[in-house]
């Protein structure tokens, strides 16, 4: 029996020891051959991290609130009662309608004039100077009568407009004020995913509000300036700090306080926030709002190459393979399927099937990155493009040029703006079969007056005002000259007999 129990207790001690050895080799393991790694080293991803003590966790955002906050201000909007034209369902419309008579009764009767009625918004704007210049989105002040501006110590302000650019969605605004607090610019290229950052703005109509979130995202393209642009700029940062109606125009902010990004947009199907609100780089905020006040409208420049979008199908990406022999999979860059005649890129030697890599030495792997890159920089500006050519590595250097083909700064041209649409100067061949000099044709109407007019794709304007125009640098010339009113633009379809006019009203 004695025996037994000796048995009994060498069998319980052995285990024990035996227990407590494998735990201590399995935590000595687990500690030193992470992730199953045979040479005891931690992953690349990890070992920052534990090397040392980790990261503090507890971030104060008070200092950031308290400095930041008193800059952001709240914008009231009145838009007056006026007769508009509503909006009919688009169709193909014979041009030579024109020629015989209107369009048909049941058109003009579902689609005539109607009366607006005063409406009025509310969003947000961040002061950047002390003598009261403000940034905010141009959905907020667009097409507004009257601006009222509220400081976080209740005083209201008159404003008015400056300039603006609804391609990238901002807007310069401006209050007879002095020694105002004004927010300091960050530098968005510096911006890191999973950093803190806060959202202050006036939601819903509220007093100022402020949340908290990080970067979970960073050159997001969402589509949305499409909607008043015919040319679009985004490359959004995408946070989770709460964002909803009234937000827009305010101010994105990093723990020190400094300005990195203008609230502008938020993704949810419902209209108010789901999870991830959309902000706008400070770095090309600051570009927009310094090009507007000293040159009234931006500088914008062009690189002149076509690329693929994002979100391409399947069928797409099997096509860009085949006709550039490339495997987007592996491809980290930006593939160019056209050189545009006369840009930037065929000067510099860019060639289709290239792979632009770099701009300036800062990495472009998507086209929203791309656009954020060219968007810092005007006409005439000299940039390195980085690519791959035969998988080798080379560097060009390219002068950026002008919408228009030149290195020119533009001057504003608010008949331009409102007119919108895609314009081009017509080939030689189609001026010498239509018999005339020169003229702009139609390429896109896009969504400003031209749009809305009964002007069609594919029309070629000659005369502006009946002044002759033979170019797209001679249009817009003679659109600088013009403050309001009206526009006739004159000209041909081409394949159809006759000479066309329309008057546009450059106050709708």
């Amino acid at each position: 029996m004695n025996m037994n129990l000796k048995n009994v207790a060498a069998i319980i001690g052995i285990s024990t020891l035996t227990t407590v050895a494998s735990m201590w080799a399995y935590g000595k393991i687990s500690t030193t051959n992470s992730s199953f790694e045979t040479d005891g080293k931690l992953p690349a991803n990890y070992a920052s991290f534990f090397n040392g003590s980790a990261p503090a966790t507890t971030v104060d955002f008070t200092p950031a609130a308290n400095a930041a906050s008193p800059a952001v201000v709240h914008i009231k909007t009145k838009t007056n009662a006026k007769q508009v034209q509503q909006n009919r369902q688009p169709r193909q419309r014979n041009p030579l309608s024109d020629f015989f008579g209107d369009e048909d009764m049941f058109g003009d009767f579902f689609g005539g004039p109607r009366m607006q009625p005063e409406q009025r918004a509310s969003g947000s704007g961040v002061l950047i100077t002390a003598d009261g210049y403000i940034v905010t989105n141009n959905h907020v002040v667009n097409g507004a009568d009257e601006i009222n501006v509220t400081l976080t110590n209740k005083k209201t302000y008159k404003a008015k407009v400056i300039g603006t650019d609804a391609s990238s969605d901002i807007a310069v605004i401006k209050i007879e004020a002095s020694s105002l607090p004004y927010l300091v610019y960050g530098n968005s290229d510096e911006i890191k995913l999973g950093q803190w950052v806060l959202a202050i703005g006036y939601p819903l109509s509220l007093d100022v509000t402020i949340t908290a979130g990080i970067i979970s995202a960073k050159n997001r393209s969402i589509d949305i300036n499409s909607r008043q642009s015919d040319r679009p700029v985004e490359s959004f940062l995408q946070t989770d700090a709460a964002v909803n109606q009234g937000n827009s125009g305010g101010a994105l902010v990093n723990t020190s306080g400094e300005l990195v990004g203008i609230n502008s947009a938020i993704a949810s199907p419902t209209g108010s926030y789901a999870g991830y609100s959309y902000a706008i780089p400070v770095n090309m905020v600051k570009k927009v709002v310094t090009d507007i006040v000293k040159y009234g409208t931006v500088q914008r420049a062009y690189l002149g190459i076509s690329y693929p979008q994002q979100d391409l199908s399947e069928e797409q990406i099997k096509k860009l393979e085949s006709d550039y022999k490339v495997k987007i999979g592996d491809v980290q860059g930006i593939v160019v399927t056209d050189v545009v005649e006369g840009g930037a890129a065929k000067a510099a030697g860019i060639k289709v099937g290239d792979i632009l890599t770099k701009i300036n030495g800062t990495s472009v792997t998507s086209s929203p990155e791309l656009q954020e890159q060219i968007a810092k920089y005007k006409p005439n500006d000299k940039i390195t493009i980085t690519l791959k050519r035969d998988n080798k590595d080379l560097t060009l250097n390219a002068t950026l040029k002008a919408k228009l083909g030149n290195t020119d700064l533009a001057s504003s041209s608010k008949a331009a703006e409102k007119l919108g649409g895609k314009l081009e100067t017509i080939d030689k061949a189609t001026a010498e079969k239509n018999d005339v000099e020169g003229g702009v044709i139609v390429k896109e109407l896009g969504t400003g007056i031209l749009g809305k007019s009964k002007v069609e794709k594919g029309f070629v304007i000659t005369h502006v005002n009946d002044q002759p125009i033979k170019n797209t640098e001679e249009f817009y010339e003679a659109l600088k000259k013009l403050t309001g009113g009206t526009v006739k633009l004159s000209g041909v379809y081409p394949g159809f007999f006759g000479n066309y006019a329309f008057m546009l009203n450059l106050n709708e």
